[in-house]
C-alpha cells in the first residue's frame, strides 16, 4: 500500500475525513455554538491562512475540513509542501476543484523536498496555521520549527515514532503554551459531543467504578508487495510509511493510537505498564515490518485493566469499537470507523434489548469538529493546546508496541525515559541519505521476533 492508498486504508472502506473530498463538505452547515462569538484574530485581516505540509489523502482531507469550518470567517489554503511532487499536484487539483478561490497556492508557494516544511512555514504570519499532516518521523522537527516561528499548528497522528520524539513534542507544546499558540492534535474523537456526554456520566458514577476497558481494530490490510526496481529505496520506504517503524512507528502506532487514546480518556489516566503478544500467520507474504496480530494489556495504577486487540488479516472477524465496563453496567464508547456509537446498558450484556440510553447523533463528524474548535480558539483567543495529551497517548501506544514486539513487560517510566530511536539522524535526512533499512535477498525487511527484539 502506498501513500495514495492511505485514505481508503485509514477509513476501512467507509466514510471518514480521509475520504472527505469524495463525499463533499456536507457537514459545513453545522457548527459549534461558540463559533458565533466575535472574532479576535489579529492578522493583517481576518483571514486565517493555512500551510498544508503533507499532501496525501490525510492532509488533503484535513485541508477540506479546515476550509469548511462553518463560522463564515475567511480561511485560505495559502501554501503547500510535500516530499513528493505528484502528491502535491494531486492534492492541489482536488482542493482547487472543490473550494475554488479559497485555494490560493501559486507555483511560487508550492515546495517540494525534505526542507519544504521550512519554506512553507516561513510564508505564514501570526494567527495562521501550519498543518503537519505528513510523516510522523518529522512531526517533532516540524512542530518545533512552527512554534519557534510563532505559528499555530494542526498536527496529525501519530506524533512521534519513539520516546525521544514524544519528549520533543511535549517540550514544543510547553513552548507553544508560553507563546499563547494554539496546537490541535488529530485525535479527533476527543471532539465528539456524544463521547463527552458518556464521559460526564462515567465521572458522575453512572457505570460505577471502572473494571475493564476494551478496544478493537480488526480489519484486513494487504501485504507489502515487492519494490519495483525503478523506485528508489528511500522513497519506497517513505511512501509506504505505515510499513516501516522509522517513518511512522508502524501500523500499530499510526492507526491504533485512536483506540488507545480512548482507553486513556475513559480511565482519565495513563497506564503504568503493558505487556502483550503478537505474531504473523504462517502463510504471510508481507515484506513489511509489522506483525499482523497484536494483543496488548494495560495496567493502571489502581490495578484496573484495559485490553486492545488489532488484527490485519482477511477472512476473519472484523471489529472497530471501544467498550467500557463498570461495576454497575457497561457502555459502548466508539463504533465503526470512529462513529460516535455511544450507549449504555442495564448490566454487562451488550444486547440491543438491554440498552438503557443512547447519545443523540453528533451534528458534525469528529474530523470537522476538531477544526471547528481550533478555528474558534484562534478567532476568540481561547487556550487550545493538545500537544502534551496527544504525546502521552502516543507514548502509551509505543509502550504497548514495544511490549508486544519484545515479549517483555514494559513500564511507563521505562518508556518515558528511553533514548531508543529508530533513525537518530532523521532530522538531517536528504534525498541522498542512504535508506535506514535494507531488505534481505527476498525483499523483506526486519520484523520483530519476541524474545530477541529490542525497541526501548
Amino acid at each position: 500500500m502506498n501513500q495514495e492508498h492511505a485514505s481508503v486504508f485509514e477509513s476501512g472502506g467507509g466514510t471518514s475525513r480521509r475520504r472527505f473530498l469524495a463525499v463533499g463538505g456536507a457537514v459545513a452547515g453545522s457548527a459549534l455554538a461558540t463559533l458565533a462569538a466575535p472574532r479576535v484574530h489579529a492578522a493583517r485581516d481576518s483571514t486565517i491562512r493555512l500551510a498544508l505540509i503533507g499532501c496525501g489523502g490525510r492532509g488533503t482531507g484535513a485541508a477540506g475540513n479546515a476550509l469548511s469550518v462553518p463560522d463564515g470567517g475567511p480561511i485560505q489554503l495559502y501554501v503547500m509542501a510535500d516530499l513528493f511532487e505528484n502528491r502535491l499536484v494531486s492534492s492541489h487539483k482536488a482542493l482547487s476543484k472543490q473550494f475554488g478561490k479559497a485555494v490560493d497556492v501559486p507555483p511560487e508557494r508550492r515546495f517540494i523536498g525534505f526542507d519544504a516544511y521550512r519554506h512553507a512555514i516561513d510564508c505564514l504570519k501570526p494567527g495562521d496555521v501550519a498543518m503537519l499532516t505528513g510523516y510522523a518521523a518529522w512531526r517533532p522537527l516540524q512542530l518545533e520549527y512552527a512554534v519557534q516561528k510563532g505559528i499555530n499548528v494542526f498536527m496529525e497522528k501519530s506524533f512521534a515514532c519513539d520516546p525521544p520524539g514524544v519528549r520533543r513534542v511535549i517540550r514544543a507544546g510547553e513552548e507553544a503554551e508560553k507563546k499563547n499558540l494554539k496546537i490541535a492534535a488529530g485525535l479527533m474523537c476527543r471532539h465528539s459531543p456524544a463521547r463527552h456526554e458518556l464521559i460526564r456520566r462515567i465521572r458522575d458514577g453512572a457505570l460505577g467504578p471502572l473494571m475493564l476497558i476494551r478496544g478493537y481494530r480488526m480489519q484486513p490490510v494487504g501485504p507489502l508487495r515487492a519494490k519495483p526496481p525503478e523506485v528508489k529505496e528511500l522513497h519506497w520506504q517513505i511512501r509506504n510509511f505505515v510499513r516501516f517503524f522509522w517513518v511512522s512507528g508502524g501500523l500499530f502506532a499510526e492507526m491504533d493510537i485512536h483506540q488507545i487514546d480512548e482507553i486513556c480518556w475513559l480511565k482519565d489516566a495513563y497506564p503504568v505498564k503493558a505487556h502483550g503478544i503478537g505474531g504473523r500467520a504462517p502463510n504471510s507474504t508481507d515484506r513489511a515490518q509489522n506483525l499482523d496480530s497484536y494483543h496488548a494489556e494495560f495496567t493502571f495504577a489502581d490495578g484496573t485493566k484495559a485490553i486492545f486487540d488489532a488484527r490485519y488479516l482477511p477472512n476473519c472477524h472484523n471489529e472497530f469499537a471501544t467498550y467500557v465496563h463498570g461495576t454497575r453496567r457497561a457502555a459502548q464508547f466508539s463504533g465503526n470507523i470512529h462513529a460516535p456509537t455511544v450507549r449504555t446498558y442495564r448490566d454487562q450484556r451488550m444486547e440491543p434489548d438491554n440498552m438503557d440510553w443512547e447519545a443523540p447523533k453528533d451534528p458534525y463528524t469528529p474530523w470537522q469538529a476538531e477544526w471547528n474548535n481550533l478555528i474558534a480558539a484562534i478567532r476568540q483567543d481561547r487556550p487550545h493546546n493538545e500537544a502534551r495529551r496527544a504525546a502521552l497517548s502516543n507514548l502509551a501506544d509505543i509502550m504497548a508496541r514495544a511490549a508486544v514486539h519484545s515479549g517483555k513487560i514494559i513500564t511507563w517510566d521505562e518508556a518515558m525515559k528511553s533514548d531508543f530511536q529508530w533513525c537518530p539522524d532523521v532530522d538531517e535526512m536528504t534525498d541522498d541519505t542512504p535508506p535506514p533499512l535494507k531488505p534481505d535477498a527476498e525483499g523483506r525487511y526486519p520484523a520483530p521476533s519476541p524474545g530477541s527484539w529490542t525497541e526501548l
